[in-house]
C-alpha cells in the first residue's frame, strides 16, 4: 500500500512539472508572437532568425498541444474541474490556425491568433495546476492530516 501511494505522489509530481513546463512554453509563446512582428528585422542581427521560421513555430505549437493535452486531461482525471479544458480548446484552436491558415494573411493576423491561443493555453495550465493542488490539500484534510493555513484558507487565520 505504502508503494501505491509513492508511485501517485511521484505520478502527480511529474504532472505537475508538466503543467508548469506547459504553462511557461505556452507563456513564451504568447509573448513570442505578440514581439515577433516589432522584432522581425532584428532577429537575424541577434542570430535568432530561426524563431521566425515557420517550421519552428510549427514545431513549437504541436510541442506545447501534445504537452497541453496530456498534462490538462490528466489533471481533469484527477480534480474533474472542466475549466483547464474550457480554456485549452479555444487556445489550442487559435494556435492550429495561426500557425497554418493564417499564415498566408498578414501577420498582424498570424500574432493576434497565436498570442491569443498562448495566453488560453498558459492560462488552462495556471488553472489546471491551481485546481490540482485545491484537490491535493483537500484529500489531504480528508485524510485526517493536520490543516495548513495559508492564502487557500476559506476560513480567517486566528
Amino acid at each position: 500500500m505504502e508503494r501505491m501511494d509513492s508511485l501517485r505522489t511521484n505520478n502527480s509530481r511529474w504532472w505537475r512539472v508538466a503543467d508548469r513546463v506547459g504553462a511557461t512554453a505556452s507563456f513564451l509563446c504568447a509573448i513570442h508572437c505578440a514581439l515577433l512582428p516589432f522584432v522581425l528585422a532584428l532577429l537575424p542581427f541577434m542570430g535568432l532568425e530561426f524563431l521566425a521560421d515557420p517550421r519552428f513555430e510549427r514545431g513549437f505549437v504541436m510541442f506545447a498541444a501534445a504537452l497541453a493535452l496530456f498534462a490538462l486531461i490528466n489533471g481533469y482525471r484527477r480534480h474533474r474541474g472542466p475549466l483547464p479544458l474550457m480554456l485549452a480548446l479555444p487556445g489550442l484552436l487559435l494556435l492550429l490556425l495561426g500557425v497554418t491558415y493564417a499564415e498566408g494573411y498578414s501577420i498582424i493576423v498570424h500574432s493576434v491568433l497565436v498570442t491569443c491561443g498562448g495566453l488560453l493555453l498558459a492560462s488552462a495550465h495556471f488553472v489546471n495546476l491551481h485546481r490540482d493542488r485545491n484537490h491535493r490539500l483537500a484529500a489531504a484534510v480528508g485524510a485526517g492530516a493536520a490543516h495548513v493555513h495559508g492564502p487557500h484558507c476559506a476560513h480567517p487565520i486566528r
